[in-house]
């Protein structure tokens, strides 16, 4: 399948591995997922061709960009023989594939396994929630036209959110990252979400002693700062 965008803007990053060649355009916005891989990507010291969409303006859902990616989701890869690949963690897997070193998945089964395992962890437990709150309420006049918003159950999926959260700070004490020693994509995952929506209404709780220090040193990385979009919509880091 060849683009039916534009051509990518290209811009500055590290040198594509050659294992990375094969890559097309990465279509690129705001939005934790987004953020998640440029981050994932950073820390890995890699770069690929860079398509910016307008998710505000919902050029995701157009016409041009559906007959690539059908869920209209951001980000997506392209690659050279024409297939897109979406969904963050199917990118981060691919890429840790071709580009496994340094290892933010795992190098051995067991390692990829506990990973996967907290990565799933706080998808379902805190980001989902997390960012369905602010879809259903901060958000709702941006996104009700877009898909089915639920006003009525933000409070609920906000408070569900701050409970896994106070769960994942109960199983971090005396860790440095969430499967101990080894920093992951899982950390990546969670930190971008937390980063985007503690300033509009969802902060981690403040008895969270241990992800308040978790959440500090994540920020701490160089990739942190350098993975957040140009643009703030609504003062958040995205």
């Amino acid at each position: 399948m060849s683009s039916l965008l534009p051509q990518p803007t290209i811009r500055p990053e590290p040198a594509a591995s050659d294992a990375l060649a094969q890559l097309g355009p990465l279509y690129d916005s705001f939005g934790m997922n987004p953020r998640t891989l440029r981050f994932f990507l950073l820390e890995k010291g890699l770069g690929v061709p860079r398509h910016e969409m307008d998710i505000l303006g919902a050029e995701n859902r157009r016409p041009a960009y559906l007959e690539l990616n059908p869920a209209g989701q951001m980000p997506a890869v392209e690659l050279a023989d024409g297939t897109i690949l979406s969904e963050t963690p199917a990118i981060c897997e691919y890429i840790e594939e071709l580009s496994p070193i340094p290892a933010l998945i795992g190098r051995t089964p067991e390692e990829r396994a506990v990973t996967r395992m907290w990565w799933r962890r706080v998808e379902l437990n805190v980001c989902v929630p997390m960012v369905q709150g602010f879809y259903y309420s901060e958000a709702l006049d941006l996104f009700k036209d877009r898909f089915l918003c639920l006003p009525e159950a933000a409070p609920g999926l906000k408070e569900k959110a701050r409970d896994g959260m106070r769960w994942v700070d109960g199983l971090m004490s005396g860790k440095k990252w969430l499967v101990g020693d080894r920093f992951t994509v899982a950390d990546i995952c969670l930190y971008c979400y937390i980063d985007q929506l503690c300033g509009v209404g969802q902060p981690i709780p403040d008895e969270c002693a241990n992800l308040q220090a978790w959440f500090a040193r994540a920020g701490e990385r160089p990739a942190a700062e350098r993975s957040i979009w140009k643009d703030r919509p609504m003062g958040m880091r995205g």
